[in-house]
């Protein structure tokens, strides 16, 4: 048992934390003015300023987190590139959605006054730091960089699992920032769970985003829905992404899906949110003996904290126990020099689905390298599972061949019922590894999110921290420069002239 105790952080005084708020309100309006191309070039700025400090941050993160050297390298990579398509889609502008409808006396609905709509950041943003990316979902991570981008100043709050590391990418992130003329307080670290807290109840923080746990995202979310001016919050708690095995597929590629699942559950440890944590099987596959022998191959992974294993430890323990279950492969757990345990996989057959529908605590996410396995027989039996599973970031499906007609429409029926409880539908991959794309969608249903309209991966993150504003009539001088009628800065817009809408009318 390990006994090494929880992470402690330091809290920031009550005067420390005034003085950061108040600084963050401070540069909102300033912040927030810039043109798009200012605060393109300062993105860019800290991203060459974190590929210039990269072997110091790495070897940091390194001792704090156990992590490879590898693997760190291709998340700070990440982040700089992150970082960097905020600024190619700030620069192309489009991201604002200016649209022009000019006034129009003969509007076919009656006369039509002159309307310009575009978007506007919300204002200072709290982001909370996520313990298992100590680059690409923290200091400098997605929520940092597409908050920047609306134009919203950023209070991260550290995650004490790499506080050193937090500390210094924070003082990279912020001299880029000074450097390329942003204004004091775009950008500041807090340390503290209850500064965490504080802050989000003060009324200058206009949004929150977090990664981490159902518990602590939940209470964050509840105090911000709460507030006397509720804010939003872009939470990802928990997702149990369950994956789909055809027959024909486990027919066709019976040894690359077994070999690509073991892969994708312990990557990491299993302390990634796209994590498959349940595989579905047809009756009488083969592939749980498959499994359990790779599985047993994969060598001890050190758990993020402390606080993570002893979470892990107890979650295990509990789906171990659950009625029917039959443990497969036994996880064993190691000493490391740091004091944080190292684990080897545990894999679960749950048995039926029916019994697996019959155990909710199941159907619930594990952090860490376990995964449990049930058998179906019929289509039905997968539109239960998919339809009891809570929300969900991913669901992926493995199919093969050609189907004939019948095929495809129970193919097609389940696609639909996975779109309904997730924000990823993938076919014959894996989840874990999240492309960083415009068309990357990182979201879902609650518990996957609470806010499953919005992605916290790919450019259209940007959204979640800008809200629209329609200015009527409007003298030309009052108008913000990117609407004007002679569009200094160049930017795209979408225009409806007078006497365009006549075709919305009901033909006589």
């Amino acid at each position: 048992m390990n006994t090494t105790p929880h992470l402690t952080e330091p809290e920031e005084t009550p005067e420390e934390l005034e003085a950061l708020l108040a600084a963050a309100t401070s540069a909102a309006a300033d912040w927030g003015q810039r043109s798009p191309h200012e605060r393109a070039d300062a993105l860019s700025a800290v991203a060459d300023a974190l590929d210039t400090a990269g072997h110091d941050l790495i070897a940091e993160a390194m001792d704090e987190t156990g992590l490879t050297e590898g693997r760190l390298t291709g998340e700070l990579k990440r982040t700089t590139v992150q970082l960097r398509m905020f600024a190619e889609q700030l620069r192309d502008g489009s991201y604002l959605r200016i649209a022009v409808d000019r006034q129009d006396p003969d509007f076919v609905l009656g006369a039509r006054p002159d309307l310009r709509r575009w978007l506007i950041p919300l204002g200072p943003v709290l982001v909370y730091a996520a313990s298992n990316f100590p680059f690409a979902f923290s200091v400098a991570g997605g929520d940092t960089s597409s908050a920047l981008a609306a134009g919203c100043p950023v209070l991260l709050k550290a995650h004490p699992g790499h506080a050193e590391t937090s500390r210094k990418t924070a003082e990279v992130v912020e001299s880029a920032l000074r450097t390329a003329g942003a204004p004091e307080g775009t950008f500041a670290l807090l340390t503290g769970r209850q500064a965490g807290v504080t802050a989000l109840r003060d009324s200058r923080i206009s949004a929150g985003a977090f990664t981490g746990s159902v518990a602590g995202g939940r209470t964050l979310f509840d105090i911000a829905s709460s507030r006397p001016n509720p804010i939003p919050f872009f939470g990802e708690l928990g997702s149990i992404n369950p994956a789909v095995v055809s027959t024909d597929a486990e027919r066709e590629r019976g040894e690359q899906i077994a070999a690509g699942f073991v892969s994708s559950f312990t990557l990491g440890a299993g302390q990634f949110c796209t994590k498959p944590g349940i595989l579905l099987l047809p009756r009488g596959s083969e592939l749980p003996k498959r499994i359990t022998e790779l599985a047993q191959e994969v060598p001890p992974a050190r758990m993020l904290t402390s606080a993570i294993a002893e979470r892990y430890r107890e979650r295990t323990a509990e789906l171990a126990a659950a009625q029917g279950v039959e443990v497969l492969v036994h996880g064993t757990e190691h000493a490391d020099p740091s004091g944080v345990p190292q684990v080897t996989p545990t894999v679960l057959h749950a048995g039926s689905v029916a019994n697996l529908l019959s155990e909710p605590v199941l159907l619930e996410e594990n952090f860490g390298p376990c995964a449990v396995i049930a058998e179906y027989d019929a289509d039905e039996d997968l539109r239960e599972v998919i339809s009891a599973v809570p929300g969900t970031l991913t669901v992926t499906v493995h199919l093969a061949g050609q189907p004939d007609e019948a095929e495809r429409q129970q193919v097609s029926d389940l696609v639909a019922l996975a779109t309904s409880r997730s924000g990823r539908v993938l076919f014959d991959e894996w989840p874990t590894g999240v492309a960083v794309t415009p068309a990357q969608q990182h979201g879902g249903p609650y518990p996957a999110t609470t806010a499953g309209s919005t992605t916290s991966v790919g450019t259209a993150a940007i959204d979640r921290f800008l809200r629209p504003v329609t200015y009527q009539n409007a003298p030309e001088f009052l108008l913000p420069e990117a609407l004007r009628e002679s569009n200094p800065l160049g930017l795209p817009r979408s225009t409806h002239q007078p006497g365009t809408s006549q075709n919305w009318a009901s033909p006589q």
